[in-house]
Protein backbone atom coordinates (compact mmCIF):
# COMPACT_ATOMS: atom_id res chain seq x y z
CA UNK A 1 0.00 0.00 0.00
CA UNK A 2 2.95 2.01 1.64
CA UNK A 3 4.71 1.63 -2.02
CA UNK A 4 1.65 2.35 -4.63
CA UNK A 5 0.75 5.56 -2.52
CA UNK A 6 4.39 6.26 -3.18
CA UNK A 7 3.60 5.70 -7.03
CA UNK A 8 1.04 7.34 -7.03
CA UNK A 9 2.51 10.88 -5.02
CA UNK A 10 5.49 10.54 -7.37
CA UNK A 11 3.57 10.57 -10.38
CA UNK A 12 1.44 14.03 -9.66
CA UNK A 13 4.73 15.23 -8.72
CA UNK A 14 6.46 14.65 -11.84
CA UNK A 15 3.48 15.73 -13.91
CA UNK A 16 3.82 19.06 -11.73
CA UNK A 17 7.19 19.37 -12.72
CA UNK A 18 6.50 18.89 -16.20
CA UNK A 19 3.90 21.33 -16.70
CA UNK A 20 5.90 24.17 -15.26
CA UNK A 21 8.76 23.27 -17.32
CA UNK A 22 7.01 22.46 -20.56
CA UNK A 23 3.73 23.84 -20.74
CA UNK A 24 -0.23 22.46 -19.78
CA UNK A 25 -0.48 19.49 -21.66
CA UNK A 26 -2.78 19.73 -24.99
CA UNK A 27 -5.97 18.60 -25.24
CA UNK A 28 -8.32 17.95 -28.38
CA UNK A 29 -12.22 18.01 -28.29
CA UNK A 30 -14.43 17.46 -31.55
CA UNK A 31 -18.20 18.72 -30.85
CA UNK A 32 -20.39 16.95 -33.40
CA UNK A 33 -23.99 19.11 -33.53
CA UNK A 34 -26.57 17.44 -35.52
CA UNK A 35 -29.82 19.31 -36.31
CA UNK A 36 -33.39 17.08 -37.40
CA UNK A 37 -35.67 18.98 -39.79
CA UNK A 38 -39.07 18.02 -39.91
CA UNK A 39 -40.33 18.76 -43.28
CA UNK A 40 -44.10 18.19 -45.33
CA UNK A 41 -44.55 18.06 -48.95
CA UNK A 42 -47.66 19.25 -50.54
CA UNK A 43 -48.52 19.37 -54.39
CA UNK A 44 -51.10 21.86 -56.12
CA UNK A 45 -52.64 21.89 -59.58
CA UNK A 46 -52.48 25.35 -61.45
CA UNK A 47 -55.00 25.31 -65.33
CA UNK A 48 -55.48 27.51 -67.96
CA UNK A 49 -57.87 27.33 -70.61
CA UNK A 50 -56.48 29.15 -73.60
CA UNK A 51 -57.26 28.90 -77.25
CA UNK A 52 -54.48 28.01 -80.15
CA UNK A 53 -53.24 30.41 -82.23
CA UNK A 54 -51.12 27.65 -84.91
CA UNK A 55 -52.11 24.82 -86.29
CA UNK A 56 -49.07 22.85 -88.16
CA UNK A 57 -50.49 20.62 -91.18
CA UNK A 58 -48.54 17.18 -92.84
CA UNK A 59 -49.27 16.95 -96.34
CA UNK A 60 -47.70 14.67 -99.34
CA UNK A 61 -47.44 13.73 -102.30
CA UNK A 62 -46.98 10.01 -103.30
CA UNK A 63 -46.28 8.56 -107.24
CA UNK A 64 -45.52 5.79 -109.08
CA UNK A 65 -43.43 5.55 -112.37
CA UNK A 66 -41.15 2.85 -114.33
CA UNK A 67 -37.39 4.53 -113.66
CA UNK A 68 -36.20 6.80 -111.04
CA UNK A 69 -36.67 10.12 -113.25
CA UNK A 70 -39.65 9.48 -114.14
CA UNK A 71 -41.10 9.47 -110.46
CA UNK A 72 -38.06 12.00 -109.45
CA UNK A 73 -39.54 14.54 -112.02
CA UNK A 74 -43.30 13.91 -111.29
CA UNK A 75 -42.70 14.31 -107.47
CA UNK A 76 -40.93 17.28 -107.79
CA UNK A 77 -43.12 19.40 -110.13
CA UNK A 78 -46.00 18.07 -107.94
CA UNK A 79 -44.94 18.92 -104.36
CA UNK A 80 -43.35 22.42 -106.08
CA UNK A 81 -47.47 22.88 -106.99
CA UNK A 82 -48.66 21.95 -103.51
CA UNK A 83 -46.49 24.48 -102.22
CA UNK A 84 -47.10 27.46 -104.14
CA UNK A 85 -51.07 26.94 -103.84
CA UNK A 86 -50.52 26.78 -99.82
CA UNK A 87 -48.76 30.31 -100.29
CA UNK A 88 -51.23 31.88 -102.16
CA UNK A 89 -53.22 31.30 -99.80
CA UNK A 90 -51.22 32.62 -97.24
CA UNK A 91 -48.53 30.64 -95.90
CA UNK A 92 -45.11 32.01 -95.36
CA UNK A 93 -42.04 30.66 -97.25
CA UNK A 94 -40.48 30.28 -93.67
CA UNK A 95 -43.18 28.11 -92.72
CA UNK A 96 -43.07 25.08 -94.81
CA UNK A 97 -40.64 22.48 -94.72
CA UNK A 98 -39.51 19.47 -95.69
CA UNK A 99 -40.14 16.53 -93.81
CA UNK A 100 -39.53 13.72 -95.81
CA UNK A 101 -38.48 12.97 -99.37
CA UNK A 102 -37.77 9.19 -100.43
CA UNK A 103 -37.78 7.04 -103.88
CA UNK A 104 -37.65 3.17 -103.41
CA UNK A 105 -37.74 0.17 -105.60
CA UNK A 106 -41.65 -1.77 -106.27
CA UNK A 107 -41.30 -5.40 -106.41
CA UNK A 108 -42.87 -8.26 -108.37
CA UNK A 109 -42.61 -11.50 -106.45
CA UNK A 110 -44.53 -13.68 -108.48
CA UNK A 111 -42.60 -17.39 -109.04
CA UNK A 112 -40.58 -17.51 -106.63
CA UNK A 113 -38.63 -14.40 -108.44
CA UNK A 114 -37.84 -10.77 -107.02
CA UNK A 115 -38.04 -8.52 -109.87
CA UNK A 116 -38.53 -4.83 -110.13
CA UNK A 117 -41.49 -3.08 -111.58
CA UNK A 118 -40.68 -0.01 -110.85
CA UNK A 119 -40.24 2.76 -108.30
CA UNK A 120 -42.55 4.54 -105.95
CA UNK A 121 -41.53 8.25 -104.39
CA UNK A 122 -42.83 10.61 -101.74
CA UNK A 123 -42.13 13.71 -100.00
CA UNK A 124 -43.97 15.47 -97.25
CA UNK A 125 -44.50 19.06 -96.40
CA UNK A 126 -44.61 20.65 -92.54
CA UNK A 127 -47.09 23.32 -92.92
CA UNK A 128 -47.45 25.75 -90.01
CA UNK A 129 -50.46 28.26 -90.45
CA UNK A 130 -50.52 31.19 -87.94
CA UNK A 131 -53.92 32.49 -89.18
CA UNK A 132 -56.45 30.15 -87.86
CA UNK A 133 -59.41 30.63 -89.86
CA UNK A 134 -56.96 29.92 -93.09
CA UNK A 135 -56.83 26.07 -91.68
CA UNK A 136 -59.51 24.80 -94.02
CA UNK A 137 -58.17 26.69 -96.91
CA UNK A 138 -54.90 25.49 -96.29
CA UNK A 139 -55.53 22.24 -96.83
CA UNK A 140 -58.27 22.27 -99.71
CA UNK A 141 -55.26 24.31 -101.59
CA UNK A 142 -52.86 21.89 -100.77
CA UNK A 143 -55.20 18.57 -102.25
CA UNK A 144 -56.36 20.62 -104.95
CA UNK A 145 -52.83 21.00 -106.34
CA UNK A 146 -51.50 17.85 -106.09
CA UNK A 147 -51.16 16.65 -102.33
CA UNK A 148 -52.74 13.34 -102.23
CA UNK A 149 -51.82 12.72 -98.39
CA UNK A 150 -53.23 14.72 -95.32
CA UNK A 151 -51.67 12.84 -92.35
CA UNK A 152 -53.10 15.68 -89.63
CA UNK A 153 -53.75 19.26 -87.91
CA UNK A 154 -52.01 20.03 -84.57
CA UNK A 155 -53.35 22.82 -82.93
CA UNK A 156 -51.00 24.55 -80.36
CA UNK A 157 -49.90 27.78 -79.07
CA UNK A 158 -46.85 29.77 -80.61
CA UNK A 159 -45.60 31.03 -76.98
CA UNK A 160 -46.90 29.27 -74.31
CA UNK A 161 -44.83 31.75 -71.53
CA UNK A 162 -47.74 33.90 -70.53
CA UNK A 163 -50.01 30.88 -69.72
CA UNK A 164 -47.40 29.00 -68.20
CA UNK A 165 -46.93 31.60 -65.72
CA UNK A 166 -50.20 32.01 -64.79
CA UNK A 167 -51.34 28.31 -64.62
CA UNK A 168 -48.11 28.25 -62.45
CA UNK A 169 -48.96 30.72 -59.92
CA UNK A 170 -52.74 29.34 -59.64
CA UNK A 171 -50.64 26.03 -58.66
CA UNK A 172 -48.73 27.55 -56.12
CA UNK A 173 -51.52 29.06 -54.08
CA UNK A 174 -53.15 26.03 -55.10
CA UNK A 175 -50.54 23.72 -53.05
CA UNK A 176 -50.29 26.30 -50.64
CA UNK A 177 -53.85 26.84 -49.36
CA UNK A 178 -53.58 22.51 -49.14
CA UNK A 179 -50.34 22.91 -46.74
CA UNK A 180 -52.47 25.54 -44.42
CA UNK A 181 -55.36 23.80 -44.49
CA UNK A 182 -53.09 20.52 -43.07
CA UNK A 183 -51.33 22.43 -40.68
CA UNK A 184 -54.51 23.84 -38.66
CA UNK A 185 -55.98 19.95 -39.13
CA UNK A 186 -52.75 18.64 -37.76
CA UNK A 187 -51.65 21.24 -35.63
CA UNK A 188 -48.16 21.98 -36.85
CA UNK A 189 -47.11 25.18 -37.97
CA UNK A 190 -45.30 25.83 -41.37
CA UNK A 191 -41.97 27.00 -42.14
CA UNK A 192 -40.34 28.34 -44.90
CA UNK A 193 -40.11 26.44 -48.10
CA UNK A 194 -37.06 24.36 -48.92
CA UNK A 195 -38.21 22.58 -51.56
CA UNK A 196 -39.85 23.11 -55.26
CA UNK A 197 -40.30 20.96 -58.57
CA UNK A 198 -43.06 21.00 -61.45
CA UNK A 199 -44.31 19.58 -63.51
CA UNK A 200 -46.25 20.37 -67.30
CA UNK A 201 -49.05 18.79 -68.54
CA UNK A 202 -51.82 19.44 -70.85
CA UNK A 203 -52.14 21.46 -73.79
CA UNK A 204 -54.88 19.18 -74.19
CA UNK A 205 -52.29 18.39 -76.68
CA UNK A 206 -51.11 19.66 -78.75
CA UNK A 207 -54.40 18.62 -80.04
CA UNK A 208 -54.01 16.48 -83.43
CA UNK A 209 -57.01 16.23 -85.61
CA UNK A 210 -56.39 13.26 -88.47
CA UNK A 211 -57.56 13.32 -91.80
CA UNK A 212 -56.60 12.00 -94.83
CA UNK A 213 -56.58 13.06 -98.80
CA UNK A 214 -56.64 9.96 -100.75
CA UNK A 215 -56.58 11.68 -104.28
CA UNK A 216 -57.06 15.29 -105.54
CA UNK A 217 -60.77 13.88 -105.91
CA UNK A 218 -61.75 15.12 -102.73
CA UNK A 219 -61.84 18.63 -103.91
CA UNK A 220 -65.17 17.66 -105.40
CA UNK A 221 -66.38 17.26 -101.87
CA UNK A 222 -67.79 19.33 -99.16
CA UNK A 223 -64.39 22.03 -98.04
CA UNK A 224 -62.59 21.11 -94.82
CA UNK A 225 -63.94 22.09 -91.62
CA UNK A 226 -61.50 21.80 -89.16
CA UNK A 227 -62.49 23.35 -85.45
CA UNK A 228 -59.33 24.72 -83.13
CA UNK A 229 -61.87 24.53 -80.06
CA UNK A 230 -59.95 25.54 -77.03
CA UNK A 231 -56.52 23.76 -75.20
CA UNK A 232 -55.58 23.71 -71.51
CA UNK A 233 -52.30 24.33 -70.22
CA UNK A 234 -51.80 22.05 -66.91
CA UNK A 235 -48.70 22.94 -64.17
CA UNK A 236 -48.44 20.75 -61.24
CA UNK A 237 -45.94 21.51 -58.38
CA UNK A 238 -44.59 20.45 -55.11
CA UNK A 239 -43.70 22.21 -52.42
CA UNK A 240 -41.36 21.11 -49.44
CA UNK A 241 -42.10 23.04 -46.09
CA UNK A 242 -40.31 23.79 -42.60
CA UNK A 243 -42.50 22.88 -40.01
CA UNK A 244 -42.24 23.42 -36.11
Amino acid sequence: MKSSASLIMLFFLLLFAYTKIGGPIPFSITSVITQKTDTFTVSGEGKVTTKPDIATTTVGVQVQGATVKVVQQELNSKINQVTSGVKKVGVADKDIQTTNYSISPTYDYRDGNQKITGYSASTQLLIKTRNLEKINDVIDAATATGANQVSGVIFDIDDKTKAQNEAREKAVADAKMKAAAAAKAAGFTLGKIINYSENFGGLDGPRPLYAKAESAAMIDRAPTQVEPGSSEIVVSVSLGFEIH
